[in-house]
């Protein structure tokens, strides 16, 4: 592990456990998840084969897909979470809008019940994936269960103060840095419960501080999806402001801040911070961009899915949205078993990580999809499924 304040040396993008029986089947969100978990494949398999932090020179396409500092870095992750919050909302409104309590009750204690099973089996395999997102993704839908019920209002008040939180949090940290201090216990190893609480909702990969808000967009999102598509462009045009002003804020503010020093003071510095959009600073600008990103993301896979919904590439993708957990928990055992077990592969660049990504879905989705027709949901979906409801 390296140090708190540095980049995590590994890092998860995203798992998106599906296959809710209790809720309307919605291809384009299935399509959405299949297109960002080939994503969450690509960026992890470069960043866990390559040993990106440790590398002073990269390519173009390098800091591309990058997923520590690049652009892409996790915005395929912050796709699955806002998708996440839909299907919460999806499952949930008949109980919701009808307002009976004991379906309210039964649909907390699932959404309760499916969390603790992912948050559970994601301390087991960060054993193996370091940095995996199955265990926020768990605690993700534990908060859900208390939070579908709200109005709109508090839900988009606990976003915000998710984001400031994370936002606090940093600026606290760069702040006791700056005055000689470490901060290494605000990321610690799980080793008691005051560590688990420290890992679940401030440190390593997707503490819930900043990652809740972008549940709470999809689950704000989720009640609006009857009037999705006549709301695309809306959402499209919102996306576009958030991701486009955060990153005209960023260049122009820290150029403004820092461009006639040579060496930024501190002074530079703190607003650099206050004004990152780079994902491991978890400023309020990452946060608004990246949830611009999903949007932007989320409309136009759907829209793509719907024009060409009859087509063999997108019931395909459709079938392997339907599986991604079995899939993301099968991508982490591949690359162990192929990389750290086998030697077949090592890190020779980001060819090799593309190669090794682009074989593994092809085999992936073929699987996924001869899986479907003959057994329905996957294996881990029955498990999750049948341990949830």
């Amino acid at each position: 592990m390296t140090d708190p304040l540095q980049v995590p040396a590994q890092h998860d993008a995203a798992a998106a456990p599906t296959n809710h029986a209790s809720r309307p089947r919605l291809p384009g969100l299935d399509v959405t998840r299949a297109v960002a978990l080939i994503g969450v494949v690509i960026l992890n398999y470069h960043g866990y084969l390559n040993n990106i932090d440790e590398r002073a020179h990269m390519s173009l396409a390098e800091r591309i897909f990058d997923p520590h500092q690049g652009p892409l870095g996790t915005r395929f992750a912050a796709v699955f979470v806002m998708v996440a919050g839909m299907g919460v909302t999806l499952m949930t409104n008949r109980s919701r809008q009808a307002g009976h309590a004991s379906a309210i009750r039964d649909d907390r204690w699932r959404l309760a019940r499916r969390g603790l099973l992912l948050y559970a089996g994601g301390l087991l395999l960060e054993w193996v994936w370091p940095g995996t997102i199955l265990f926020y993704y768990g605690a993700l839908f534990m908060v859900a269960s208390l939070l579908f019920t709200l109005r709109l209002r508090w839900i988009a008040l606990v976003g915000a103060v998710s984001s400031l939180a994370a936002a606090g949090v940093a600026w606290f940290e760069f702040e006791r840095v700056t005055t000689g201090h470490s901060v290494a216990w605000l990321n610690p190893k799980v080793t008691s419960p005051r560590n688990l609480l420290l890992r679940t909702f401030v440190g390593y990969t997707h503490p819930l501080f900043p990652w809740l808000a972008l549940l709470c967009v999809g689950i704000a999102v989720g009640r609006f999806l009857p009037l999705a598509k006549r709301l695309r462009l809306q959402i499209i045009a919102v996306g576009m402001t958030l991701l486009a002003g955060t990153y005209l804020l960023n260049h122009f503010g820290v150029q403004a801040a820092t461009g006639h020093l040579a060496v930024p003071d501190t002074a530079a510095q703190r607003w650099a911070l206050l004004l990152s959009t780079r994902p491991f600073d978890r400023g309020l600008l990452y946060t608004l961009g990246t949830i611009g990103s999903s949007l932007i993301a989320f409309c136009v896979v759907s829209w793509v899915a719907d024009r060409t919904g009859r087509s063999w590439p997108v019931r395909i993708l459709q079938h392997a949205g339907q599986m991604t957990l079995t899939l993301y928990v099968g991508h982490a055992l591949v690359f162990n078993a192929v990389v750290h077990w086998w030697h077949w592969v090592g890190p020779t660049g980001l060819d090799t990580a593309l190669v090794f990504a682009l074989i593994f879905w092809v085999y992936s989705i073929s699987l996924a999809a001869l899986w479907h027709r003959y057994l329905g949901a996957g294996p881990l979906e029955r498990v999750y499924r049948g341990f949830g409801g």
